[in-house]
């Protein structure tokens, strides 16, 4: 598929390894960085979603996304765990839940941008029976745009090309393109955040590390078996 993404907010808080070690498949290893577990609060929207080398699809092609992350490795692949993944689309919702085994969720956004860019953001849950979930945020970009150089913390957060997935006895990988992140400092005002708390994940009381983007264009594979891809290998 290729999708492309607009107004991203990189929210990170450091945590202990030990409160999101038990979250994550015991066949992953937990990444971390200078010994701390990092978690993720990633709002965004999305535009041109579809299967490559074809016509976006009506109702699922624009859609706005809010995941909630952490970061793993496999076979020394670093890549990004979802705990969360709240979209304005219950048709997007089916298909990645059906085709690639991550915790989708449908809900209710609204995003508005203001003369001075700040965005307003705003997101409640709404999937039948799942836990309660809301986001309401302003941000805005402070500063001109960067590249995550190997080795820093910016670089541990964002550069990551893949994501792993688990059907519940198998874990999958799905390989991610993109350009490096077009990083810019930012600003936010939290109002309500609770998607961290609805994966039973407390977030420490401090200051969040911000990161922006305006925009990034994507390109992701289909799944792959990591235990078949390690067998093939021996």
């Amino acid at each position: 598929m290729s999708q492309k993404w607009h107004d991203l907010l990189f929210i990170h808080w450091r945590v202990d390894p030990n409160l999101v070690r038990r979250l994550i498949p015991a066949s992953l290893e937990l990444d971390t960085y200078e010994g701390s577990a990092w978690v993720g609060v990633v709002p965004f929207r999305m535009s041109g979603v579809r299967p490559r080398w074809t016509p976006p699809i009506p109702g699922v092609s624009a859609l706005p996304e809010l995941n909630v992350r952490t970061y793993v490795t496999r076979d020394r692949k670093p890549g990004v765990w979802f705990f969360s993944l709240d979209a304005g689309s219950a048709l997007a919702v089916a298909a990645a839940r059906r085709f690639f085994y991550l915790p989708y969720f449908r809900a209710q956004f609204s995003i508005n941008t203001a003369s001075d860019g700040t965005i307003d953001y705003r997101s409640r849950r709404t999937h039948r029976n799942a836990p309660a979930a809301e986001l309401r945020m302003s941000y805005k970009p402070t500063g001109e745009v960067f590249h995550a150089q190997p080795g820093t913390i910016e670089y541990f957060l964002t550069e990551r090309y893949c994501l792993y997935a688990f059907d519940g006895t198998r874990i999958f990988r799905c390989e991610i393109n993109h350009a490096p992140w077009p990083l810019q400092p930012a600003e936010a005002q939290i109002k309500v955040n609770t998607m961290a708390a609805a994966s039973a994940i407390l977030l420490p009381n401090e200051k969040a590390l911000l990161h922006f983007a305006r925009y990034q264009y994507v390109k992701i594979w289909g799944l792959k078996e990591v235990n078949r891809e390690s067998q093939r290998s021996k």
